[in-house]
């Protein structure tokens, strides 16, 4: 959902040269996000069908690749309503369900803190296949999400302090936590998800010298004339063909947003309204009241020694004082270091259970001056678990990353 971005409009920017300019907006479209992610899904879902962009191209003034990159940066909407279809490919099989629970993961509709109400567990079911939501916000503290099933729909709803999942299927619901202090246009975890995430993330790639940016005509969308964003790798060694998004003709908003693999065939994440109203929705929509008999969940309180125990604001930069980044841009490849004697994992194994044995389908054993390893490869994205106890991990060909893990040997 729109957030407050920075406005790219002022008057000095008018008088600057166009390439000044330009530089200018990518460099803001970096440092501000287009945001709209859910629970950190981002991150990411997705796969329309055609149906989405509807039929003809509207006739509207033409821009320049620059000017669309402004119009993206500069979007705004904090109030809207609609539904969105989103989807996954990845290419990995089995994952949901029994694959991840074999491998660690949460049963679907499970999880001891809400059972099926559980957000952490329910949201990431939107990493794989195909789902429809109903999205709404009406300002940075008011949004709804809704996925919607077969005679079922589960909703996370926040109301200012107030936060909600309830999953009608299994009549449970779980009090969230509001975080604290949150400042205008922050990211909130319970903001809906649009396609506007992954647009923030092709905005940032558009602000790095070795990406392609260009307008390509124009669609409809949702009912809405939308211009089409192309940003794509210069480099080779990246999994990612490019990144197409529709942007409103009115609002500059992102419509929808879609990242092609390489390899070719259907988009790999993909998101896109298929009805969309940029009025504040009625206040009724954030109202929430647990249905007469739904089992409720609070949120557990931390003992206070607990959290003086907990990890403190450098643990994490201290768990991965290891690792280190190869090559650059859409080619670049972080390793991490696995914890002492994990290096083990790399080593394919017969049996060990039901996550060993659906480790072993999905990895590849690899070779190389770094020794034997695991290779695990989706369309998108590439890991290779090495023996010495690195991993290496990229949206990079499998070629790319095996070269990054030898240049250190």
């Amino acid at each position: 959902m729109a957030t407050e971005v920075a406005r790219m409009t002022a008057q000095a920017e008018d008088n600057r040269p166009e390439d000044t300019r330009y530089r200018a907006a990518r460099r803001k479209a970096a440092r501000y996000a287009v945001p709209a992610a859910v629970v950190g899904v981002t991150a990411l879902t997705v796969g329309l069908v055609p149906a989405l962009a509807d039929s003809g191209d509207p006739d509207l003034p033409e821009l320049t690749a620059h000017q669309l990159v402004a119009k993206l940066a500069g979007a705004h909407e904090e109030h809207f309503s609609g539904t969105v279809r989103v989807s996954t490919d990845l290419g990995l099989p089995g994952i949901g369900g029994t694959a991840l629970g074999g491998i660690g993961g949460a049963p679907k509709g499970g999880g001891e803190d809400g059972g099926g109400a559980d957000p952490q567990a329910k949201l990431a079911e939107l990493a794989n296949g195909t789902h429809t939501l109903r999205v709404a916000a009406d300002g940075p503290e008011r949004q709804r999400l809704s996925i919607l099933e077969d005679a079922a729909e589960y909703s996370v709803i926040r109301d200012g302090a107030r936060a909600w999942a309830y999953d009608s299927a299994s009549d449970k619901a779980v009090r969230l936590d509001v975080p604290r202090g949150r400042q205008h246009g922050e990211r909130s975890p319970y903001t809906a998800l649009t396609p506007q995430e992954l647009a923030d993330q092709a905005l940032k790639a558009a602000a790095r010298a070795h990406t392609s940016v260009r307008a390509d005509g124009t669609a409809h969308v949702a009912g809405r004339d939308a211009y089409q964003l192309v940003i794509a790798p210069k480099q080779s060694g990246s999994t990612v063909e490019a990144v197409r998004i529709l942007v409103d003709a009115k609002t500059g908003t992102p419509l929808r947003a879609t990242l092609t693999a390489r390899e070719g065939g259907k988009p790999v994440i993909e998101a896109g309204f298929t009805k969309v109203s940029f009025t504040a929705p009625e206040a009724k929509t954030f109202s929430f009241t647990p249905p007469k008999g739904t089992e409720i969940t609070e949120p557990k309180k931390q003992p206070r020694a607990e959290r003086q125990a907990a990890p403190g604001p450098d643990a994490l930069k201290d768990a991965l004082a290891g690792s280190r980044t190869y090559g650059e841009g859409w080619t670049t490849v972080a390793r991490l270091d696995l914890p002492a004697g994990a290096g083990g994992l790399a080593a394919p194994k017969a049996g060990g259970g039901q996550a060993g044995q659906l480790l072993d389908s999905l990895a590849k054993e690899v070779k190389g001056s770094f020794g034997t390893g695991r290779l695990f490869s989706t369309r998108l994205v590439n890991v290779l678990l090495t023996e010495d106890g690195h991993v290496y991990a990229g949206a990079v060909t499998k070629d790319t990353l095996v070269k990054a893990a030898e240049s250190e040997k």
